[in-house]
């Protein structure tokens, strides 16, 4: 029985991998009710769901489904101390908490995109659940946990992804980074719709101011005695054409 159970585990499982792709580590939401019941029948959670799944896990659960616990009866306490052992992700209800079902559907949106499992023992959330393609089901029964086989609503959107009628959110993503990368995404687009803003042609201000003249420096006066008389020089032509160089101003000997 251990063996065929383990079967249809490993079936179910390869199917979500295939379909939604789900990866390790598996991320599991627990609610109150799962683990009074996995107390109830001394299952050990943390150490037996891994070997169920067959890979490693990542057990959590929110504020909402621990607050559930602390308004209930003491019965409860023992399945508050499991729960908050495990790991709280952000449900954006801290100031007003909702009930765990509602918290918890929540967490899920429409698509399941984190995929997450959800171990539960809420009839009503079970049935809302299964409405919520590509969400798998854990629940203990007969002392055992058991992943609940897919559902209706799942396996009518796998037919219609095949037949084309509709996109997976795996080729959502492959296409949305396709588009990314040829700049066809929206943010491309608006990328591309604004128009580069020309510059005006004017002239630069700084262009048209009048260019400041520098003051002529002043060379200062030379003095009598730097003052030099230069001597002039007058070519006289002497006999046999050769030309001779007379001096106006002898000095003195």
């Amino acid at each position: 029985m251990k063996i065929k159970r383990q079967k249809h585990a490993k079936k179910s499982i390869t199917f979500y991998k295939y379909n939604f792709s789900f990866r390790q580590p598996f991320q599991v939401l627990l609610d109150g009710t799962f683990c009074q019941a996995a107390l109830k029948n001394k299952i050990q959670i943390k150490e037996q769901l891994p070997k169920y799944l067959m890979g490693e896990v990542h057990l959590c659960t929110t504020n909402c489904a621990l607050k559930e616990l602390e308004s209930l009866p003491k019965e409860l306490y023992g399945a508050k101390l499991i729960l908050q052992r495990f790991q709280i992700r952000n449900c954006k209800h801290t100031k007003e908490p909702l009930p765990a079902s509602q918290c918890l559907l929540s967490m899920l949106g429409e698509t399941n995109p984190h995929h997450y499992f959800i171990a539960t023992q809420d009839p009503e959330l079970t049935t809302a659940l299964k409405k919520i393609p590509g969400v798998p089901l854990l629940y203990i029964i007969l002392n055992t946990m058991v992943l609940d086989k897919p559902s209706a609503s799942t396996l009518k959107h796998i037919e219609a992804v095949q037949l084309g009628e509709i996109v997976s959110s795996s080729q959502q993503k492959s296409i949305q980074s396709l588009k990314e990368k040829q700049g066809l995404s929206k943010d491309g687009e608006e990328k591309r719709g604004k128009k580069r803003k020309r510059k005006s042609n004017n002239p630069n201000p700084l262009s048209c101011l009048k260019k400041k003249t520098k003051p002529m420096q002043q060379q200062p006066k030379k003095t009598d005695g730097e003052r030099k008389k230069r001597s002039r020089h007058k070519k006289r032509k002497i006999a046999g054409g050769e030309m001779a160089t007379v001096n106006k101003n002898p000095t003195t000997t």
